[in-house]
């Protein structure tokens, strides 16, 4: 019984590695649903601004960024939503949507992204860490029925959570880039040299 305990803890705690990091030295996985060059699924879902945003709005109008993360008030994510809203003001120089978006609820997004403060319980019993950010900038996605990560290919070999990989859209609705490996700490950084390289046009 004890050893049973023990499994399902070092199963937990491996479980929670994953959505902090992503599995460590792993090779990169390659998108087999959506494809650079494919026409990009639409969707429709409500962001944390408490609109609903569909890719076809977009089309013939801006690019579109969907940065997918596992889950709200992670260790990866908390680090990333912090990276990309302290540096909002260089990302929104591009003419450009963007997003996060999870298998959250609204609810639970909503509440990650106006958090200022976001304490993370350190692994093995280790001690918890504080972390400050700013409310974010931009809306979060909510995809609670897994169907749009289920149509961007994202979701983990678990069917819960979705993989940490960044779509880029041009105007015209297809996928010109894809990043499946993301830094959460220099996701804006990463994110602005993405949008330069693919020569989206800055606002006036």
């Amino acid at each position: 019984m004890r050893a049973l305990l023990t499994m399902g803890l070092v199963a937990t705690l491996a479980a929670g590695a994953v959505l902090a990091q992503g599995p460590p030295g792993a090779a990169p996985a390659v998108p087999t649903v959506v494809k650079v060059g494919d026409m990009a699924p639409d969707f429709s879902l409500q962001g944390t601004d408490g609109k609903t945003h569909k890719l076809s709005d977009y089309r013939g109008k801006q690019a579109v960024v969907i940065a997918w993360f596992p889950k709200a008030f992670t260790q990866g994510c908390t680090i990333e939503c912090k990276s990309l809203a302290e540096n909002g003001d260089k990302i929104k120089q591009y003419d450009v949507a963007y997003f996060m978006a999870s298998t959250d609820n609204i609810e639970e997004n909503t509440k990650f992204a106006k958090a200022t403060s976001v304490t993370l319980q350190g692994r093995g019993g280790g001690a918890a860490t504080v972390v400050d950010k700013k409310e974010a900038d931009f809306p979060m996605l909510a995809d609670p029925t897994k169907e749009v990560a289920t149509k961007y290919g994202v979701l983990m070999a678990n069917g819960q959570f979705a993989n940490r990989w960044t779509f880029y859209i041009d105007k015209t609705g297809k996928v010109v880039a894809i990043a499946t490996v993301v830094n959460p700490a220099t996701s804006a950084e990463d994110m602005i040299t993405k949008l330069a390289e693919l020569k989206v046009a800055k606002k006036g």
